[in-house]
């Protein structure tokens, strides 16, 4: 079992926005002043070389272009939607925002069938949206692939019970807490937890200053350690610059710690020297994409760990 991936997905804006309908609890979400179809332009030229930076280490990108009838302004994001993993299973999750529900699509599944890949079935839990329930894929779910744990922040887009299902069927124990923000002047629920947190083969990035709770923060020390993780932690003024939103992939010849430009500015020199200890860094303009959508690199992408096909002879 590997924690990391050399295949991604990702998916090119066509519509992309501020998603009114998600700023209700994204506290990372601004408003630019420009006309819808220029902030799409941004971002697609943010996307695209985002994309041309990954392919040029070797790190193996599926590329999908969104429908534009299907007006969905966060589908640049499709790891909250979607999980591939070993066995071939598809994780399918229920979305906070009713427009993000349209993100999920059949042809994504084709395309990676085209690609070789084998679906043998889905975990589908979409049916809590209809109760009001929510649990946003790996936005919410944080998977030591290895060790089989999940780190999940609780929010309004990851209910804990939907948690421990989803830790049931994957067989994996769940390592629930809460992290909060400072937001409108009060303690707020962090909504996603890789915007606070990343999960690497050998190391963690961290805001423990996030977690109020004493023992929950004590007990998600406790699991990093237990797995022999090098905890490295962030402060909340970094977690803001999306920090915390960075994924480790496999390129051809080294493995990669993937971020933002500005996630990569704002970390001190000495997180630089920790992070390097165990891979480079990869890092691309998002500024659009961070600042409209409330996501940056890590929600771009959606980790391929489906099984291949044998090549016929």
């Amino acid at each position: 079992m590997s924690q990391i991936t050399n295949t991604i997905l990702m998916i090119r804006p066509v519509a992309f926005r501020m998603n009114e309908q998600t700023v209700i609890n994204n506290y990372f979400q601004e408003d630019l002043e420009l006309k819808y179809h220029e902030i799409n332009k941004k971002a697609q030229v943010e996307f695209d070389a985002f994309v041309e930076k990954l392919r040029g280490v070797g790190v193996h990108v599926i590329v999908m272009n969104d429908d534009l009838k299907m007006d969905t302004p966060d589908s640049i994001f499709p790891n909250n939607w979607v999980s591939f993993h070993k066995n071939g299973t598809v994780g399918l999750y229920p979305m906070f925002a009713e427009n993000r529900r349209r993100e999920r699509r059949e042809e994504v599944m084709e395309c990676l069938e085209a690609e070789g890949f084998i679906i043998n079935g889905f975990m589908d839990y979409t049916a809590a949206e209809e109760e009001g329930y929510f649990l946003e894929g790996t936005g919410s779910l944080l998977m030591d692939r290895v060790h089989s744990k999940v780190y999940c922040a609780i929010s309004p887009r990851a209910d804990e019970e939907l948690v421990v299902e989803f830790c049931e069927d994957f067989e994996c124990d769940p390592v629930i807490f809460t992290a909060n923000q400072t937001a409108k002047g009060q303690r707020l629920p962090i909504y996603h937890t890789n915007v606070m947190m990343a999960l690497a083969e050998d190391f963690a990035v961290i805001c423990l200053d996030s977690i109020d709770d004493k023992h929950e923060k004590k007990n998600v020390i406790k699991h990093l350690k237990e797995t022999k993780k090098e905890i490295i932690t962030i402060t909340e003024a970094q977690v803001q610059q999306f920090a915390g939103n960075m994924l480790q992939v496999q390129g051809k010849e080294h493995k990669y710690l993937v971020m933002s430009e500005a996630a990569r500015s704002s970390l001190k020199s000495d997180q630089v020297k920790e992070i390097q200890k165990h891979c480079k860094i990869l890092s691309s303009d998002l500024t659009t994409i961070e600042t409209c959508g409330g996501g940056s690199a890590r929600c771009m992408m959606a980790e391929v760990f489906l099984p291949k096909a044998l090549k016929k002879v």
